[in-house]
């Protein structure tokens, strides 16, 4: 199966398996999705979900949350990985947009990587989800899955596996695939114990492949 081959086989599994597939925080606008995407590094998102309710009923936009004090904040993201660092990052981020974006997020990974908690994946992550840019972001799931399947080759950096999937999907699928992947890996394509019996893209899967002449030879 040559490397384009490999693409179309992953892509098609997915259109027709996970057609509809999207982000698995919780939110209602830009701002939200914003906040949550930032309280999720190294954090899942199941305990980002459990705590932005009550942090979104206190800080609703980003004016509210531009002018919240860093211990208050804290008081609702204490139960989040790295809460002291992301309390000041998201007060920051808050208010720089108010102050050099008129509150408004900015809508280019150029601009959005200038606030305070915000590198390239989250940058990705809000241009693609809320605008369908073709841009993807690469979580350690995504990295993971991408090189076990074959998708990548020697990518040794999230950039060097963001600039090979973008090079073979199609533009217009980059913003969905970034969901294919991460829940791919999150359920199925698992880091310690991956579930290849699950799994649908054992035909296209060097990893699969790999594994399973290993087992064969060690029977003989």
């Amino acid at each position: 199966m040559t490397r384009k081959e490999r693409f179309d086989f992953v892509i098609k599994y997915f259109q027709e398996h996970n057609p509809d597939a999207e982000t698995e925080l919780l939110y209602s606008n830009p701002y939200e999705l914003l906040v949550a995407v930032i309280l999720s590094a190294q954090c899942t998102d199941k305990r980002v979900n459990m705590t932005t309710p009550a942090l979104f009923r206190r800080f609703p936009d980003m004016q509210s949350l531009a002018q919240a004090g860093k211990e208050e904040v804290l008081s609702y993201i204490k139960s989040i990985s790295y809460p002291n660092n992301k309390a000041k990052h998201l007060i920051g981020m808050a208010q720089k947009v108010m102050n050099d974006f008129g509150g408004t997020i900015p809508m280019t990974v150029a601009q959005l990587v200038t606030l305070p908690g915000v590198g390239r994946k989250t940058a990705n992550v809000i241009t693609s989800v809320v605008d369908a840019q073709p841009n993807m972001a690469v979580d350690t799931h995504v990295f993971r899955v991408a090189a076990r399947i074959g998708l990548t080759v020697n990518a040794k950096t999230p950039l060097d596996t963001e600039m090979q999937l973008i090079k073979y999907i199609p533009k217009d699928l980059v913003y969905i695939a970034h969901h294919w992947l991460i829940l791919h890996g999150r359920y199925i394509c698992v880091a310690r114990t991956p579930r290849c019996e699950n799994c649908g893209l054992k035909v296209a899967c060097k990893y699969y492949q790999r594994m399973n002449r290993v087992v064969l030879t060690s029977k003989v």
